[in-house]
């Protein structure tokens, strides 16, 4: 099955009718995507008031089958939950996302972006690869702080 390029929407994230499917295509795509209390509805909604661009939704026929969430403090992006459906990966999907994505990101005038990658092994590193992301010699930290 092919994605036809005219019934394929690519759109901003729409709180909250959007949420429940897409917590449910990050439940279920894998590894890739690890949620936690900020992927909460109302953490989410904090999200999309920051940056109500940089959380795209691919559909197809009115089923969300993609995502990608990215952000911008005003000097770097990050990008984070890029997440296809399992029946539509390896078609150009997640690449069509990351483009999206990237190109929203410039267009703030941002000059450089970082990407998390959970333990979701060598295919989602090639894929990123793929893309021109190149993996960093860093220490990631975390506190919660709530």
């Amino acid at each position: 099955m092919s994605l036809q390029p005219l019934a394929l929407n690519l759109r901003d994230y729409r709180h909250p009718e959007d949420y429940s499917a897409v917590k449910s295509l990050w439940e279920h795509c894998g590894p890739g995507v690890q949620l936690s209390r900020s992927d909460l509805p109302a953490e989410i909604r904090k999200k999309v008031e920051h940056d109500p661009d940089l959380f795209v939704l691919a559909e197809l026929d009115g089923a969300v089958i993609g995502t990608v969430v990215g952000g911008y403090d005003g000097r770097r992006g990050l990008i984070y939950h890029l997440a296809v459906a399992p029946a539509f990966r390896r078609r150009g999907l997640g690449r069509r996302l990351m483009e999206e994505i990237e190109a929203r990101l410039r267009r703030r005038g941002c000059l450089k972006s970082y990407l998390l990658v959970a333990d979701a092994g060598q295919e989602a590193l090639d894929f990123y690869q793929e893309l021109g992301w190149q993996a960093m010699d860093v220490t990631l930290m975390g506190k919660e702080l709530l």
